[in-house]
């Protein structure tokens, strides 16, 4: 199918068909121009990826805490959850459930110093 020269796609400016990429596009292929490659983060952003980050780790380290010693406490099974379903309680109890959860634990711990460690602020780039 071929177009008719009388189509209004031929009126159209070619200044408007033209590409124009943004700073935001530029900066996900590395082509930004040296005004943009200085710009830096405001104070506040800065703060708030620092706390951020710092309730991350926290969460991390509480909960991968909270996932290795929970499952060796007998709260683990005596629970009112648990009470009415003896196939759940059972489940919950093996040996291999309770070392999946301590290994999920230990992961989560890990990621959250992971995040510590290699942490930088993003105005230093």
């Amino acid at each position: 199918m071929t177009a008719s020269p009388d189509s209004p796609v031929d009126k159209i400016p070619p200044d408007s068909l033209a590409v124009k990429l943004s700073n935001d596009t530029l900066r996900g292929t590395g082509l930004q121009s040296a005004s943009t490659a200085d710009e830096r983060l405001s104070p506040g952003r800065v703060w708030l990826h620092r706390i951020f980050i710092l309730l991350f780790v926290f969460l991390c380290a509480a909960m991968g805490v909270l996932l290795l010693i929970l499952p060796w406490r007998p709260e683990w099974t005596d629970n009112h959850f648990l009470m009415g379903s003896p196939g759940l309680r059972a489940f919950v109890s093996n040996g291999f459930v309770r070392g999946l959860c301590s290994g999920l634990g230990l992961l989560d711990i890990w990621i959250g110093f992971w995040e510590a460690v290699h942490f930088h602020d993003e105005a230093q780039h």
